[in-house]
């Protein structure tokens, strides 16, 4: 233990200095959706639920876009460590390329998807609300595409915090474009839901613009300023990005598709149940903004480290933060150990909810610390570029075991929203020990072979 921790300790430091902004920024984008919700709430349950409805659509979409372009990130990581500026803009320019292509579909699958609202059988007025939201908030795909593709070159290059201080600014703009938009103030429209639907183009135009003209003008960037450039676009680096992209985005699919499987298991067992999860859910998605700030560390990381040709360097800087994401994890675990009976309250009164969501507290606090360590092993993956197993080993532990297991435990043993939850538990903890073993054998080749 103490040489692993002699090892690991130079990482310490550089990993979390990485990490906390990239968590902060996450739990921006969060605190964005929550605005929307607690200021369209105030039009009324059908708005609310249009709201709601057209998130679950469009998240989806969010995580095969995120999945493309986090492809970026070990790409810029390697060429920066290899001290190559010019590899570095070459992939900026072609990652933007793609993730433009890709904005633009989006725009269009949402514009149509929308007519199909119908067929998910809601309210008429849900439906009627939900159609239009969801086609203005489609247009938004376009910038943020492109902020995500210079957050992400940015990130690759070691700077995590501009993102957070720009979308610390975005949520100040979105209340205000809330305010103006929803509620008809400074002389706007009051275009309801609508207006929701405005602010949040807008606000990712606002991101968009911040986070080019930071790249562009920051003295950081200075010596890839002028290999900025369209063009000359090279197939064998396209194929590099799409071989990372896709599989991340196919992988980010299935496990956001499972989790609402479970959801939509528990919603049998009743309106009590899937209030519980909702807030046991939400309360485990906060704390999982650390292991995605660590995972994305680690990418980082280690792709800087296989740049350098020091494999033996990016197999600790992989270990570090698995070792400080079980570690935290297991923090917040205690936490909703101790605190079970009372985080829930901070959500609702319903005595029945509360009880059911301090025990699902108790399971979230042992997957936790899976939940964790698969983020992070991914991220760790990633930055070796190995994508395309991990996807299968997703869909593997989440659909071939977690779902099946949950439905039994449930359906024949009578275990409940615990049952399903529990197969919830098993999936993610096969997920983070198959990561975590296909990285250290892939990190151990890499060592062999470079003596």
């Amino acid at each position: 233990m103490k040489e692993l921790w002699k090892n690991i300790q130079p990482h310490v430091r550089p990993t979390l200095k990485l990490a906390y902004p990239v968590s902060l920024s996450q739990l921006g984008h969060v605190l964005l959706t929550v605005t929307d919700n607690v200021m369209v709430g105030h039009l009324g349950a059908a708005h609310l639920a249009a709201a709601s409805l057209v998130m679950h659509i469009f998240f989806l979409s969010i995580v095969i876009a995120a999945g493309l372009t986090l492809a970026i990130i070990p790409l810029v990581a390697q060429a920066d460590g290899e001290d190559n500026p010019e590899r570095c803009s070459q992939i900026l320019n072609h990652g933007l390329m793609l993730n433009c292509i890709m904005g633009v579909i989006l725009v269009v699958a949402q514009y149509f998807m929308a007519d199909y609202v119908y067929i998910l059988g809601q309210p008429a007025d849900v439906e009627f609300y939900a159609q239009s939201y969801l086609r203005i908030l489609g247009f938004s795909f376009i910038p943020f595409m492109i902020a995500l593709t210079y957050r992400n070159f940015i990130e690759g290059l070691s700077f995590t915090k501009p993102a957070m201080y720009i979308v610390f600014g975005a949520n100040i703009l979105n209340v205000f474009g809330n305010w103006v938009f929803i509620y008809g103030n400074l002389g706007s429209p009051a275009f309801g839901l609508d207006g929701a639907g405005y602010s949040t183009l807008l606000n990712e135009v606002f991101i968009a613009v911040a986070m080019v003209l930071y790249t562009v003008r920051s003295g950081h960037f200075a010596k890839y300023r002028p290999l900025f450039r369209i063009g000359n676009y090279d197939r064998t680096l396209i194929k590099r990005i799409l071989k990372i992209g896709l599989p991340t985005s196919i992988h980010y699919l299935f496990e956001a598709g499972s989790i609402s499987v479970y959801a939509i298991m528990i919603g049998w067992l009743g309106a009590e149940a899937l209030a519980a999860h909702q807030v046991a859910i939400s309360l485990a998605s906060i704390s999982f903004m650390l292991a995605f700030g660590l995972a994305a560390a680690v990418t980082i990381r280690i792709g800087n480290a296989i740049g350098r040709s020091e494999p033996h360097q990016a197999k600790y800087a992989g270990y570090t933060g698995m070792f400080f994401s079980m570690v935290m994890m297991a923090v917040f675990g205690a936490v909703f150990i101790i605190f079970r009976n009372v985080l829930p309250t901070l959500y609702i009164a319903n005595v029945e909810v509360v009880s059911l969501a301090a025990d699902l507290l108790v399971v979230a606090a042992l997957f936790q610390v899976f939940d964790g360590l698969q983020s992070v092993g991914i991220g760790a993956l990633r930055g070796l570029e190995d994508t395309r197993v991990p996807m299968f080993v997703a869909i593997f532990a989440y659909w071939i075991i977690g779902i099946p297991v949950a439905y039994m435990l449930n359906n024949y043993l009578d275990m409940g929203v615990i049952g399903i939850w529990t197969g919830l538990l098993l999936g993610l903890g096969i997920a983070a020990t198959l990561f975590t073993l296909r990285f250290r054998k892939l990190i151990h080749v890499r060592i062999t072979a470079h003596g």
